[in-house]
């Protein structure tokens, strides 16, 4: 297994597979990660991107820091202009002395690229890799704010020069099949030990809800234009007895849903907090909207919830499927809100266990271990 450099979102953002699966790859080969490289043009007027263009500063100038067993993270500085050719051929040559000289202070020889990113695109096959391999999340030409054809485009010339590609969900698979590309599945997997805590009794409970009483529905993630805010106020104003908890950062205006009294909006926790607001949900949520983003995503919380012994009530999108034992799949708003009305009436501690031991077998360490598996074959598969 050759060391890996790998183009990837910003480490210290809320952890995703990107974050889980080069943890464990780097207990078998040194990783180098870097954050996130431009994929659009910021917004000085954009509160957030103002804090990110701070953050990628003062990281660039802490060098690559050791952030876990093996794995260093690296801010490289780059033109925010993805449209630009001028731009472009400045950053290639800006990453190409950046990797080289973080190489080398790292101890790596011979490498293997990763993105998971398909702005990376333009860089693979200019920086002396010995095998590419491109880590496919999500349908990237669907998310608000990039240019839908462009970005198509860019993942399409990508497809077409890596050795391998692992894809998140069959329908990805299929996608990006299309291009002859050598595409495997590679479904999400779970930390089921740290939410498993959830279970136990000694947790203590988060602030925010010390005065909650009665069945509280609960929700982590992102607050973005994909999830249902309109269904989540719809069961909210339904149930006016439960209490609906969000936590996550708002991308989007939620200020409707905030102004409901059994509802609780929290920023942003820590991943280690998680588990503890587990805890207090009776029910948890996969409200996504139906859409070409969503169709194609797979997603994570779904195995969080389970291994925190959670039921889940979720929309009718193929990620959700597949778990018919603790995941109600709902296809319009009443038969939703009768899914809620069905676990918080008919849960009990026996299926909560259950369903977390069900995810035992859906580790990352188990998909870890196959993605390495099949990296190792295919670079035996080039080097013959």
């Amino acid at each position: 297994m050759l060391p890996i450099v790998c183009f990837a979102k910003d480490w210290s953002e809320d952890p995703t597979s990107n974050n889980h699966v080069m943890r464990l790859l780097a207990r078998k080969t040194p990783v180098l990660w870097l954050n996130s490289i431009a994929t659009r043009v910021p917004s000085l007027g954009d509160k957030g991107d103002v804090e990110k263009i701070v953050r990628k500063l003062r990281s660039f100038t802490e060098g690559a820091r050791e952030v876990a067993p093996g794995l260093h993270v690296a801010t490289p500085i780059v033109l925010p202009l993805p449209a630009s050719p001028v731009a472009r051929e400045i950053n290639t040559r800006i990453l190409q002395a950046f990797v080289w000289s973080h190489r080398r202070k790292l101890g790596m020889d011979r490498f293997q690229l990763w993105s998971f990113l398909p702005a990376a695109e333009r860089y693979v096959g200019t920086l002396g890799e010995s095998l590419a391999v491109y880590y496919c999340t999500d349908e990237w030409s669907q998310f608000r704010g990039v240019d839908q054809a462009a970005t198509a485009a860019m993942e399409e010339r990508l497809l077409r020069k890596v050795d391998l590609c692992f894809a998140t969900s069959p329908t990805l698979v299929a996608s990006k099949g299309r291009s002859g590309a050598d595409v495997r599945l590679a479904s999400h997997g779970v930390d089921r030990e740290h939410f498993a805590t959830a279970m136990h009794g000694d947790l203590p409970t988060p602030p925010e809800l010390t005065h909650v009483r009665g069945p509280v529905v609960g929700f982590f993630g992102l607050l973005e234009d994909w999830i249902d805010h309109e269904l989540a106020a719809f069961c909210a104003d339904a149930r006016p007895d439960w209490t609906f908890v969000f936590i996550g950062k708002a991308k989007v205006d939620v200020s409707d849903l905030a102004a409901r009294k059994n509802v609780i909006l929290v920023d942003r926790r820590p991943y280690e907090s998680l588990p503890a607001y587990c805890k207090q949900f009776t029910v948890a949520l996969c409200h996504f909207k139906q859409n070409d983003l969503t169709l194609h995503v797979n997603p994570i919380k779904l195995r969080e919830y389970a291994s925190a012994g959670l039921p889940v009530v979720a929309t009718d999108i193929p990620g959700c499927h597949g778990y018919p034992d603790w995941c109600t799949v709902a296809k319009d708003r009443e038969g939703f809100l009768r899914a809620l009305d069905h676990w918080v009436a008919n849960d009990t501690a026996e299926l909560r266990l259950a369903r977390s031991e069900s995810m035992r077998s859906e580790t990352w360490d188990a998909r870890v271990d196959a993605i390495h598996g099949a990296v190792t074959a295919k670079l035996s598969e080039k080097a013959r």
